[in-house]
């Protein structure tokens, strides 16, 4: 079936009302666009389990600080909307600023405590532009479920928070980080980097993999772990470190030591040039 496009809150909540009562199953898998085939691998998730699976696009002014890409953040509306068909999307909600927040809007949505480090450490007020937008995603495609990607791995668990606060009564699925080939996470950022740069960026990886491996045998100091990541990230001088940490998984709280049981998270951020690249790596407790 040809792709639906809707432009308006009302419209997508009628629709999705609609729907409802007729049974139907609703998948939302909200992205800001110039998709990939990680973003692919969500639709194509949603899919399996759920008769509608609206892609929503919007590039959300609230998450961008005042120094970050907002303008420059790649768009690609057209080649958008043919992977969404591909994937087996059926809606796709692609609403302006001013229909999102219009010249009256007052309301943001702040998930403290999870939120204050990392990311939130770097890009201040960042999730607060990221719960707010998603919660009126949400309020607009009315979902039972919604698909994020684990690379954003702070994010996820912001949402999941926010939903659980709020009482929306949405699942949130959280499905695995696609990469290139080479390791590399996938993300619409990666179009900034050049062809040496894309080779460099692989140091990430390859810190988050060692980090794993430690854990794996037995290391449970976070310095130690977070010594190793930073060793193998400084052989790649074009590479800023904004940080590289192992945190409780759930909390991101941050021990000096770790339990057996605890499922944990390696986290890395930083620059590469001008480009501001992220990736994680969770170690699950066989315990």
């Amino acid at each position: 079936m040809p792709l639906t496009i809707i432009t308006t809150i009302k419209e997508m909540q009628d629709l999705s009302d609609t729907l409802r009562k007729q049974g139907k199953t609703i998948a939302c898998v909200p992205t800001m666009g110039y998709l990939h085939a990680g973003h692919a691998s969500l639709i194509k998730e949603a899919v399996k389990s759920h008769d509608i699976v609206i892609t929503t696009i919007f590039v959300n002014p609230l998450q961008f600080g005042p120094k970050e890409d907002f303008e420059r953040y790649p768009r690609d509306t057209e080649r958008d909307k043919n992977i969404i068909e591909a994937s087996g999307g059926s809606i796709l909600f692609y609403p302006s600023i001013d229909e999102m927040y219009p010249p009256d809007y007052q309301t943001t949505i702040s998930v403290t405590n999870i939120s204050k480090s990392f990311e939130g450490a770097f890009r201040p007020g960042h999730f607060e532009g990221v719960a707010t937008v998603v919660a009126k995603l949400f309020g607009a495609t009315k979902p039972h479920t919604a698909f994020f990607g684990q690379k954003d791995y702070q994010q996820t668990l912001i949402i999941k928070q926010m939903v659980h606060d709020l009482n929306l009564g949405i699942c949130i699925s959280i499905v695995p980080t696609l990469r290139e080939s080479s390791g590399l996470a996938m993300s619409s950022r990666n179009v900034y980097l050049s062809d040496d740069e894309k080779k460099q960026a692989l140091v990430l990886h390859s810190a988050l993999s060692e980090g794993h491996s430690l854990i794996e045998h037995g290391e449970r100091k976070r310095a130690k772990i977070e010594q190793v990541m930073h060793d193998i990230l400084a052989t790649c001088p074009e590479f800023t470190i904004q940080y590289a940490s192992v945190a409780e998984a759930d909390t991101l709280a941050t021990p000096d030591i770790f339990l057996e049981n605890k499922d944990l998270v390696l986290l890395i951020a930083g620059f590469l040039g001008k480009t501001r690249l992220i990736d994680n790596m969770l170690y699950l407790s066989k315990s």
